[in-house]
């Protein structure tokens, strides 16, 4: 066997979450090459030559390469793709964009989301939001899989030797072009590698309260901020503060879900984090059903006072 992990980067260095799905593809067995397609990438090469594990990286850098377009980027996997048994890529926005396209091309099935590696050709996902587990086996030559983050540790970026491979960058597909980015830069830890988060919901009542009451919270605890699908309708914060189903799937060691009911599809991207803290005054929150630890009461008072003790 052979896996092959597509790394999700930025040139200079990996994403969080690759070092997640080297410790899937390990799971899985066999050797594990790693894919850096990019422009002018040789830092992120690098990178993964020095993570644990990884026994070859291939290194693609190329004009088409330079925004991570996943149509040049699914055309590069599947360039590279004969011998491999297993191509994973992160389940985030990027993996999410990617792997289908991958799998169409190959003309196999995708297995997503994966949280759990039974053994080669058997994997365990969720399904209806997370509220139950399917156990799913393909019988496909190559697997197209990606991996829940979250669901692995990660692999140390450390103690590895791998080779690096130059491979031939793929022409630009001509099936898309970049417009234009707006990067949000942020002192904060980035949500789904922070330690603690806190997140507000629809119980706020307005973006002034998000402020007024999340931030100095989050200040105290170094923690980064994220809200609930209502909050984020309602337009309190951006979209990439979302957590849950729809939005970023978080298992931080403290989550705080402040004025967050918690429905189903929240509780799908927050209830394996390790401790998780919920304050709200209706006892009947369905938040209360994961929490560790729950607060009844108003947030108007409870959270300023808890941030004044801190």
């Amino acid at each position: 066997m052979r896996c092959l992990v597509i790394a999700e980067h930025d040139n200079q260095s990996l994403k969080a979450a690759t070092l997640n799905v080297v410790s899937a593809a390990a799971a899985i067995g066999g050797e594990i090459h790693v894919l850096v397609a990019g422009e002018n990438a040789a830092g992120a090469a690098q990178a993964a030559a020095s993570v644990a594990g990884v026994a070859k990286v291939l290194h693609a850098d190329g004009p088409a390469h330079a925004h991570r377009l996943p149509e040049n980027a699914a055309a590069q996997v599947v360039a590279n793709a004969a011998g491999y048994t297993h191509i994973l890529a992160p389940a985030t926005a990027y993996g999410k964009a990617l792997a289908p396209r991958v799998a169409a091309l190959l003309d196999v099935a995708q297995v997503s989301d994966i949280l759990k590696v039974v053994d080669a050709d058997t994997f365990v996902r969720p399904i209806y939001a997370g509220n139950a587990y399917a156990t799913v086996k393909s019988s496909d030559g190559v697997k197209v899989i990606t991996v829940r983050g979250t669901a692995f540790a990660a692999a140390a970026t450390t103690g590895g030797s791998a080779t690096i491979e130059t491979v031939a960058a793929v022409a630009d597909t001509g099936t898309t072009r970049f417009v234009s980015a707006e990067i949000v830069k942020s002192e904060r830890p980035e949500l789904t590698a922070a330690r603690i988060v806190v997140t507000g919901g629809r119980g706020l009542g307005s973006g002034e309260n998000y402020q007024k009451i999340i931030i100095p919270l989050a200040d105290k605890l170094g923690a980064a901020i994220g809200a609930s699908r209502a909050a984020v309708d309602a337009g309190y914060v951006p979209n990439d503060y979302q957590v849950g189903q729809t939005g970023k799937i978080v298992a931080p060691d403290l989550y705080v879900a402040v004025g967050v009911s918690g429905a189903i599809q929240h509780l799908a991207g927050m209830k394996d984090s390790k401790v998780i803290v919920a304050i709200n005054k209706d006892p009947d929150a369905p938040i209360f059903s994961v929490a560790d630890y729950g607060l009844v009461a108003d947030l108007f008072e409870a959270v300023p006072e808890l941030t004044a003790k801190l």
